[in-house]
This record gives C-alpha cells, structure tokens and sequence, in this order.
C-alpha cells in the first residue's frame, strides 16, 4: 500500500474547500490508493453522470488498515478522557464550519435534496458533540462489597478495533453515530462507507485528520464490500462490528462474527406501520404522514411502508394525503426538491414490482405508480388504497416513494396488523386518546414508538428495533456498551 501524492480526478461543483473531495481511502494517518491503485466509479443518480473515483482497496489493504487501528489503540485508549473529547469536540466544530460543502458532496452522490443534506449534517454532528461530553464521564462504578475486608469495583474498557460499514441512504450520520461513540470509548476505528456515497465518509476523514485525530484512529477504506468486511469479519483483532443496512446481510455478518466472538451491533431493515384512528387529529396525521412515507425519497429505515386507518375516517385520510402526494416536489437535490432520485436501478424496479403486485391483488392506485419524467432514477409520488394484507408491499421493505394504505376495524385488529411482520424497529402512532397511547406503545413489538409525530431521533436517545430489525442501540449513553468491556476488581484489604 503506497501513499498516494494526489488524489483520482473528482468534479464536485461550488465547494468552498475542494479538499474535502477526497477520493483515496485514509489509512493508518495517509491518503492510499491501495495496492493495485484500482478505483470504482461514482456517479450523480439525479443525471448518471460521473462525480469521480475512489480507491478500490482489497483484503490485503483492509487487513493493513486493521493493523494501523491495532498499532493505535492502546496510546488512544491511554489518553485521558478529557483529551479524547478535545479531539472530538474540534472534529464536532469543523463539521458545522464546513456543512454547506459537506451536504453538497452528500447530495451530489446520494441524491437527497440539498436542505435534507443540511438537516443530516447537523445530525450527523450532533453525535460528535454528544459522545465529545460522553468521553469526559468513563463510567468506574462502586458497588458494596458481599465479602469482609475486600473492595470492589466494575470498570468499563475499551474493546479495542471497531469496524463500522454504513450504508448509502445516510451516508454522514451513519458513520459519526457509530464512530462517534466508538472513539469517545477509547476504541479505534476500521471503516467501510457504501461505494455508491463514499465522498462522505471520506471528507469526514479528512476533517478528522484536521481536527487531530492521531493516525491509525479513524481508518476509512473503500472498494468491493465483501472483499473488504470479510477481512474485518475473519480478523481477530476486530472486536467489535456495527452495521446498517439490509436484514439479509446482517444474518451473514451474525454468522461470521460467530468464529471470533465479535460484538455486534446491528441496525437493520424496517417495516413501519402507521397507525391513525378515528380519534386523531387529521390535519396533523396527514401532515406527518407525509414526512413518515417521503422523507429521503422514502429510502429510509424509519419510513412508513404500511398505513392502517380506521374505516370511519379512511376514505377522508385516503383523499386528504393522496392530494398531499400530488403537490409533491420531484427533482434534482440541488435544486431542493420534495422528492430526489432513487439510488440505482434496483431501487426503481422495486418500485415497479411493489406496485404492479399491489394492483394485481386488487389494490387501488390514487396518484403516481411509474417512473417520473425527470429521470431513470426517479420516481412518482405514489399512493395504493385497499391493499391487501398478502400483496408484497405489506410484506417487504419498499425503500421508496410509494405508500400503502388499508383499513381496520378496531384497536385489537390494528395492534395485530402492524406486529404482523418480522420486522420492530418504528411505529407511528395517532390518536389522542391516552388510555389507547399507553395499551399501543405497549403491544407494538417496535424498538420505537412515535405517537402524534414523525421525528423522534437524535444524539441523546437509544436508536434500534427488536426482532429482525437489528441487534443493540446507537446513539444515547446506550451506544457506548457495544465498545466497551466490564471489568470486575476485587481487591483485598484484610
């Protein structure tokens, strides 16, 4: 692995700093081309159009990035927490003095208009500053001796190399959520960002290295997925992985992890279902049934896949969000847009097949349905009234813009309807009756609950699902555990 004197030709327009186009992997402190110097294409999904290069890195590039975060462990775990914190609290401030380039790069390869790019970058900076106070409190616990003349404590300690992949759809707070809390632990950090959004992850590695984190703390390595995360999976170093993205996959890195006994934590697919009965304020239901189903273009874990409205106000909320749909904004992220471009071509045949499934089992189509005219990658608004519980929208993420809506009877029957899928990680909840909120929240198997509203994350609370959503929490004192091991001592006075 050779270090690299420049970087691939990259074309991101109008950045204040255009250094923080990076397009090599950053390991163990240096800028590499890998190997081979062989590179992936990155292209903007709003035209096709190519944004530039990154470095294609290999299993032998991705263990040598494990041994640099191996190197610098126990000098970062060493460091005492307030030093720790000054390094993160920098990294904190350059990402908020540099959020304008940070959210064009983001929106240039994921497509996401410009104002969402914003609004995750000060997201994905709040994590910085979160866990930035966390590393300041290590938790050293003093518990009452059981036995006579002994003194006992529990220590957490840093588990050591923690690798993070993250996925394309939020490419920034992905990473600094698990990075964030890994470094504040006193872990150092292996990471691998999407190679359809790398730009992200590697301006945040370049504001990193500004910001003074030591070389061989924070890794970022791009190229093939399996080829890089296998390495990770089979080295025993790497003590700890945490994961976005798809359930199938995270079976696979479950069963990988198995042979060296890694911690995991994994963030997986959602399922969500909408709640809304009869009781609720419509105005508001509908309003923040837009934002649950179309934020991100509907390519979001959290959004709303399933809609269960009570009879006696379903054709009301049917008509009252299908013309919401219809006002919708499709277009390029840049210019800001409701709705942006899909990622690839799959994402849009999902679509394709979701709908196409839900009509032919007799679902009724409201507005949308095909692809939009702004693009290949784009896609219409779309609303499916009278789906039925077996078409594959009801049973499969949709990861897009097509929402869709069915109807119950009574509270028993909602409760069973939303918990009918493998997957818990968020429900929406509307209704003002608060004996109905408390027996909700209660029976919904959801790793979250939002009642009455669409936004429920941040840096402070613990992010994750149950069941086939994932393993662990991120973010709040919670996200620490995953980095951290429990020490006993005991010690003899006698």
């Amino acid at each position: 692995m050779q270090d690299a004197a420049m970087d691939f030709t990259t074309s991101f327009p109008k950045l204040d700093q255009p250094k923080l186009a990076r397009s090599f992997s950053y390991v163990g402190g240096s800028w590499v081309a890998g190997t081979e110097s062989a590179s992936l294409p990155v292209t903007d999904p709003a035209d096709g159009s190519l944004l530039g290069e990154v470095a294609k890195l290999d299993a032998a590039d991705a263990t040598r990035a494990v041994a640099a975060a191996h190197a610098a462990w126990p000098a970062w775990a060493a460091l005492l927490p307030q030093d720790r914190s000054a390094v993160l609290r920098r990294w904190f401030e350059l990402m908020r003095s540099n959020r304008e380039d940070l959210a064009r790069i983001m929106t240039a390869e994921q497509g996401k208009p410009i104002s969402e790019s914003r609004g995750e970058i000060d997201y994905a900076a709040s994590f910085v500053e979160f866990y930035a106070e966390e590393a300041r409190r290590p938790n050293i616990e003093g518990v009452t001796s059981h036995l006579p003349d002994a003194e006992v404590e529990v220590w957490r300690e840093p588990v050591g190399v923690a690798a993070l992949i993250t996925p394309w759809n939020f490419p920034s707070a992905m990473l600094t959520r698990k990075a964030a809390a890994a470094l504040a632990a006193g872990c150092t950090v292996v990471a691998h960002p999407s190679s359809e959004t790398p730009f992200s992850a590697l301006a945040l590695a370049e504001l990193g290295e500004r910001a003074g984190l030591p070389a061989g703390v924070f890794n970022v390595v791009t190229g093939d997925a399996p080829e890089i995360v296998g390495a990770w999976m089979a080295d025993p170093r790497v003590r700890a992985v945490s994961f976005t993205g798809s359930t199938e996959v995270g079976r696979l890195l479950y069963a990988q992890g198995a042979s060296t006994i890694k911690r995991l934590v994994l963030e997986l697919g959602g399922h969500a279902p909408f709640l809304l009965f009869a009781d609720a304020d419509m105005d508001q239901a509908v309003e923040e049934a837009i934002k649950a189903k179309f934020a991100t273009s509907g390519q979001d874990c959290l959004g709303a896949n399933r809609f269960f409205v009570q009879r006696t106000v379903y054709e009301e909320f049917c008509a009252r969000f299908t013309k919401a749909t219809e006002a919708l904004r499709v277009g390029r992220g840049i210019d800001d847009p409701d709705i942006g471009p899909l990622m690839n071509k799959n994402a849009v045949a999902k679509q394709e097949e979701h709908v196409r499934d839900a009509l032919d089992r007799g679902a009724r189509l409201l507005c949308g349905g095909k692809g939009h005219k702004a693009g290949p990658l784009f896609f219409q608004p779309t609303v499916l009234a009278d789906v039925p519980a077996d078409a594959k929208i009801m049973r499969e993420e949709t990861f897009g813009p097509v929402a869709a809506i069915a109807p119950f009877e009574d509270e028993d029957e909602a409760i069973q309807r939303a918990n009918d899928t493998e997957y818990g990680l968020v429900a929406y909840l509307h209704t003002q009756d608060p004996r109905r909120i408390y027996r909700a929240s209660r029976a919904m198997r959801f790793g979250m609950v939002a009642v009455n509203r669409t936004k429920v994350t941040g840096a402070p609370i613990p992010f994750g699902g149950m069941k086939q959503s994932g393993l662990g929490r991120e973010g709040s004192r919670l996200g620490l555990e995953a980095f951290t091991e429990v020490k006993y001592v005991c010690r003899d006075w006698a």
